[in-house]
Order: structure tokens, then C-alpha cells, then sequence
């Protein structure tokens, strides 16, 4: 049947988070192979029922990577490029994100 508008909502933020994140580490020249932004949230129990709790981890897969690089373009995408985000925290939804290192 599809999605629904609020999945839709969370999709589409952590396809902009993850974008961001590919993109700045690879202008930092990480090598990377893999980045998965994997999504939980909460909604408010009562109409309209929006996000109160949005928590992404990110699974960076690459070579020698980082850790400083990854957590800055996290910082990156939370507080600055990421307009999904950036939106949902400017309505009071509770953004939280980790990560870890893959290496391969």
C-alpha cells in the first residue's frame, strides 16, 4: 500500500542526513565504501501525533576512517545542511544521533 506521510517525513531525513554525511566525508578523502543511517523515532500519542524523539545511527564503512571526520560531518548535517532535520528540531522534536566505524 505504501508508505505514509509520516514515514515518508522520516525517509526523507535520513536520506538527507546520510547524503550529507557521504558528502562531506568525501571531500575530507575518507574512504568510504558504505554509510547507513539507520532511523528510530516516537510520536506523540494524541492527534496530530507528531515526532517528539528522532534518533539516527549512522554505520560508516570504510578504510582507516576518521572518527573526529565522521562525528564533525554528523555535527555538519544536524546543525547546518540537513533542512528535514533542522526542521523537525525547530519543532521541537528531540534529534539525537551516534555512529560507528566499520572497518573493512
Amino acid at each position: 500500500m505504501g508508505f505514509r506521510p509520516m514515514e515518508l517525513v522520516l525517509l526523507g531525513t535520513g536520506g538527507c542526513t546520510a547524503y550529507d554525511v557521504v558528502t562531506i566525508l568525501r571531500k575530507q578523502r575518507q574512504d568510504i565504501v558504505d554509510v547507513v543511517a539507520e532511523m528510530s523515532a516516537e510520536r506523540a500519542p494524541t492527534d496530530p501525533k507528531v515526532f517528539t524523539k528522532v534518533h539516527i545511527h549512522f554505520v560508516v564503512k570504510g578504510r582507516n576512517v576518521n572518527e573526529t571526520h565522521v562525528k564533525r560531518a554528523i555535527e555538519l548535517t544536524s546543525d547546518k545542511y540537513c533542512s528535514a532535520s533542522i526542521m523537525l528540531k525547530q519543532s521541537g522534536t528531540a534529534m539525537t544521533h551516534d555512529y560507528e566505524i566499520i572497518e573493512i
